[in-house]
């Protein structure tokens, strides 16, 4: 064997071990956000005390806009200036919707009285600690707008349409594989 065969041989070997340590890597970083996502942001239908939602209309503005994501994450107590995601009360008309505004009085005692940012008045709603889902923890604007968009009949195709280019250009990169 000659040396160029050699060192041809052992930079292959090289690229090819540099390539599973990147890949091995980036795999561990993933579980360890997943992890991480379970631990800290697991949405309430699978056992965590995270719910997530997405803004439509204006009476949050300036803080919040309409397509924003945001999680929201039940507390044990909440105070006035914390916004939070509640139930309309039960008996009440608009029952069962769920509304994100501001406290800005009352307690969980006689129930809390809320306002939008952008609104003059008071919700007609006093929801107590048990109607409350959570105190709003993370807003990502305009996140929200591509669930939207994934609802709809265009959304669906566009998705489809982008899997399968991925899928083709994916198999148009990947090399033949030898027998031998």
């Amino acid at each position: 064997m000659d040396t160029t065969a050699t060192a041809t041989i052992e930079r292959t070997g090289g690229r090819g071990f540099t390539r599973r340590l990147v890949r091995a890597g980036a795999m561990t970083l993933m579980l360890i956000l997943v992890v991480a996502w379970f631990a800290l942001l697991r949405p309430s239908f699978l056992g965590g005390q995270t719910s997530y939602l997405i803004v439509s209309g204006t009476s949050m503005q300036p803080t919040l806009e309409s397509g924003d994501l945001v999680l929201a994450v039940e507390q044990r107590s909440y105070a006035v200036g914390d916004v939070v995601v509640y139930d309309v009360p039960a008996g009440q008309p608009g029952a069962g919707a769920l509304v994100i505004h501001r406290i800005v009085g009352g307690d969980a005692d006689s129930g809390y009285i809320l306002r939008g940012d952008n609104r003059q008045g008071q919700d007609p709603w006093r929801p107590s600690d048990g109607d409350v889902v959570g105190r709003m923890r993370i807003d990502v604007p305009w996140v929200g707008r591509a669930f939207v968009l994934l609802r709809q009949p265009v959304g669906i195709a566009l998705l489809a349409a982008l899997t399968t280019f991925l899928v083709a250009l994916g198999s148009a990169r990947a090399p033949a594989r030898g027998d031998g």
